[in-house]
């Protein structure tokens, strides 16, 4: 069976995410929340901000990380950045799986009590959210707005890139 796209998840639904009650999660694609420099504090910090209230599914939310992070790692250097990933997908999707092919009709029960399996996860993000939040040298501002562009474009929900330098806002 193939992935339904992820407009069909996009809308935000009734939370489902007691996992003691349900079997067979599947587990969060996202490998890791933050990278780079760990250690060091950088003067300037930009923060990705989603503008739309949407559901984003973990797949999304580790393609935007590794888009990120791939950028950052071939242009500034593994020591000159802290990228950090500030969401986590509780919310569990549901999908009602329907047999297809010869003498399906015979097996599936179409939409009759369509609760669905769980599929995957997604976090459910609120208007002006934080998703991402990048430390980097003053050196590195045109890079790290490239990369967090390059994060926003695996995003089902449009974004703003705000860069605070120390106590001054720049937009």
């Amino acid at each position: 069976m193939t992935r339904k796209p992820g407009s069909m998840y996009r809308r935000r639904e009734r939370p489902y995410t007691r996992r003691r009650y349900m079997g067979g999660v599947p587990g969060s694609k996202v490998v890791h929340y933050d990278m780079g420099n760990l250690q060091e504090d950088f003067p300037v910090q930009l923060t990705l901000v989603i503008l739309e209230p949407c559901q984003i599914r973990h797949t999304a939310l580790e393609a935007a990380r590794v888009a990120a992070n791939r950028f950052l790692l071939k242009q500034v250097g593994r020591t000159n950045f802290h990228l950090k990933l500030r969401t986590y997908p509780h919310h569990v999707i549901r999908e009602n799986k329907q047999a297809t092919g010869a003498g399906a009709d015979r097996v599936s029960s179409g939409m009759r009590m369509a609760f669905g399996k769980a599929v995957g996860t997604a976090a459910r993000v609120e208007a002006g959210q934080k998703l991402f939040t990048l430390g980097i040298p003053p050196q590195y501002l045109g890079d790290a707005k490239i990369a967090l562009t390059r994060a926003g474009h695996k995003l089902p929900s449009p974004i703003q890139i705000v860069v605070e330098s120390g106590q001054e806002l720049i937009r």
